[in-house]
C-alpha cells in the first residue's frame, strides 16, 4: 500500500492501512454532507456512545478501503472486510482515541496536494 496515502493501525493483531479513496469520500459525503462537515460532526456528537459509533464507522470505512484495493488487485488472495462489530470487539476505547489521530492522518494524506515549484533559473532566462 502507498504509505504516502495511508495511515497504519492494528486491530486484533492485524495491520490495516487506513486509506481515503474517492469511494470513501463519497460515503463520508453521504453521511456528513462532505469532508469539511466531518470534524464538526465528530466534535458535536450528542453523547459518548454516538461519538464512539462515528469513530468506529470511520475506522471501518477507511481500513476497508485498503482491503478492497487489495482484493481488487489480488483476486486469488482476498482478505476479509472488517465489520463495525469486529472493530468494536477487537479494540478498546483507549485505542479508539489513538486511532482518531490515524483517521486524521489518513484524511490529510488523502486530500493533500503535491505542489511542485518551477525552477527559478528557467523562468529568469533572458532572450536577447
Amino acid at each position: 500500500m502507498d504509505k504516502d496515502r495511508s495511515a497504519e493501525i492494528t486491530i486484533g493483531g492485524q495491520i490495516y492501512e487506513m486509506l481515503l479513496t474517492t469511494k470513501a469520500t463519497k460515503e463520508i459525503a453521504k453521511r456528513y454532507g462532505g469532508l469539511s462537515n466531518l470534524g464538526e460532526k465528530l466534535m458535536k456528537s450528542e453523547n459518548f456512545e454516538m461519538a464512539l459509533d462515528e469513530i468506529i464507522w470511520l475506522i471501518t470505512l477507511l481500513a476497508n478501503q485498503s482491503v478492497l484495493v487489495h482484493n481488487l488487485l489480488n483476486s486469488a488472495e482476498k482478505r476479509e472486510l472488517l465489520t463495525q462489530d469486529m472493530v468494536e470487539l477487537l479494540t478498546s476505547p483507549l485505542e479508539l482515541a489513538d486511532y482518531k489521530n490515524s483517521i486524521m492522518e489518513a484524511m490529510l494524506k488523502g486530500t493533500k496536494r503535491n505542489v511542485e515549484s518551477e525552477d527559478e533559473s528557467s523562468k529568469n532566462v533572458s532572450v536577447g
